[in-house]
């Protein structure tokens, strides 16, 4: 059915990427305030709504080259199961709504959301042909989400909090190319993206060795500052460590043994292990933060 295919067309699953809307309400202590927990979920929708924009421009450009990929040949585009007209009508649709959703949050968050699209338009038409660049593009649109998130409801957005969001992007993104070159091989990799042609197994695994590094070395001196301490009341955060670092652990493994980690979005879904130190996270630290 083409319901069907138009839901699968603007990718929900991958909505929980914009999740990261969210983290301004979290560390900005407002998570029990009822008038910005409607705001900061007004603008995940927002996000929720303009990322499925972004997924169908990407998907009418490459749609022929998908055709030809392993797993993306199932795209409803690539697979012909909607037309490129259905397409464009939705993304008409969805976008106006965004637009509003935005217009409404106010005018600074409306410009973080236009500054969204454009990026990953950006992205679409140039930035993924530029080797390292590509994965930079991709970790500045993380940026942005959360930027626009604590836009939404006037809390500030750290140095700290810009600097980890960019730096998780990172470690996810090269984790993905180095999946995507496993799995489409050195010589085939590059007809599908053009920039797997510059990636190496080996350049990669340096790449995300330095990101590792400095993901958890940023995580643990941001929740051991004593300004970040003060900000948010409580100098125990550093117990979340644990599951921070058993998470990029466990991804790590999942990319280098179980050959998976080409979406993290289901990894994130589907991987009980990683499910789990992201739940136990998130209640330590609500308890830390509003109950301790």
């Amino acid at each position: 059915m083409k319901i069907t295919a138009i839901i699968r067309l603007l990718r929900p699953d991958n909505w929980v990427k914009n999740g990261v809307v969210l983290g301004g309400l979290i560390f900005g202590g407002m998570a029990t305030h009822v008038p910005s927990l409607g705001r900061a979920f007004l603008a995940l929708g927002v996000f929720c709504l303009l990322s499925s924009l972004v997924y169908i421009i990407n998907d009418l450009k490459d749609r022929e080259n998908d055709r030809a990929h392993p797993t993306k040949r199932f795209r409803p585009l690539a697979a012909g199961e909607i037309s490129p007209k259905i397409a464009l009508l939705t993304a008409l649709i969805i976008g106006l709504a965004g637009a509003g959703g935005s217009l409404y949050l106010g005018a600074s968050f409306g410009l973080a959301a236009l500054c969204y699209v454009i990026l990953n338009i950006g992205y679409t038409y140039y930035f993924k042909q530029m080797v390292i660049i590509d994965v930079m593009v991709i970790a500045v649109g993380f940026v942005v989400r959360a930027w626009a998130g604590a836009l939404a409801i006037n809390v500030d957005f750290d140095a700290g909090l810009f600097i980890m969001t960019f730096l998780l992007a990172l470690f996810l993104g090269f984790g993905k190319r180095r999946h995507e070159l496993a799995l489409l091989g050195k010589d085939e990799a590059g007809s599908h993206r053009f920039t797997l042609e510059s990636y190496s197994p080996y350049l990669l695994d340096q790449l995300i060795g330095v990101v590792t590094a400095a993901v958890a070395v940023t995580y643990i001196l941001y929740v051991t500052s004593p300004e970040v301490q003060l900000k948010l009341g409580t100098d125990h955060l550093w117990i979340t460590f644990p599951f921070v670092l058993y998470g990029i652990f466990r991804y790590l493994y999942l990319v280098h043994h179980e050959n998976q980690g080409g979406s993290p979005t289901q990894v994130l879904l589907t991987d009980r292990p990683i499910i789990l130190s992201v739940a136990l996270w998130l209640i330590v630290v609500f308890f830390l933060l509003y109950k301790f």
